[in-house]
């Protein structure tokens, strides 16, 4: 039986259930991620698209292309409390990325990569053990 993981927004009126595993997981540390979540990094769970199921308000879609690789990412988020709950990437057909803080629990993600580390805050210290990668890993 395949597990199921539940979150949503900061107000509650979007909710998500994914199942099953994520295709990938990782902390992007590039400035866009850090000026769009107000932090140091962002959490990245991708799954397949029909791995998650919305529920409640609509997600407000706002576009962004990457200043280095002109390629888009699509934002979605709760137009009421303005949490980025997921997001499409251009490079990435068919997932569909949850942001990590976003998960009732987020205990259960098992996080061994870091991106975009040559933007990582000066005072970032990675875990021994992971995989980092200066800029995104090659896809």
């Amino acid at each position: 039986m395949s597990e199921f993981h539940d979150g949503g927004c900061l107000c509650g009126a979007v909710r998500y259930r994914v199942k099953g595993d994520p295709l990938k997981t990782c902390a992007c540390h590039c400035t866009f991620c850090q000026r769009r979540t107000g932090s140091a990094f962002s959490l990245v769970i991708a799954f397949r698209e029909g791995q998650v199921e919305m529920t409640g308000n609509t997600l407000t879609e706002y576009e962004h292309r990457s200043d280095e690789s002109h390629r888009w990412v699509h934002l979605h988020f709760c137009n009421r409390c303005g949490t980025t709950v997921a997001s499409k990437l251009e490079h990435v057909p068919g997932a569909l990325v949850i942001s990590g803080g976003t998960f009732d629990d987020p205990n259960w993600i098992e996080l061994n990569t870091h991106i975009w580390t040559r933007s990582a805050q000066r005072w970032m210290a990675f875990p021994p053990n992971v995989d980092r990668f200066e800029k995104a890993i090659a896809s």
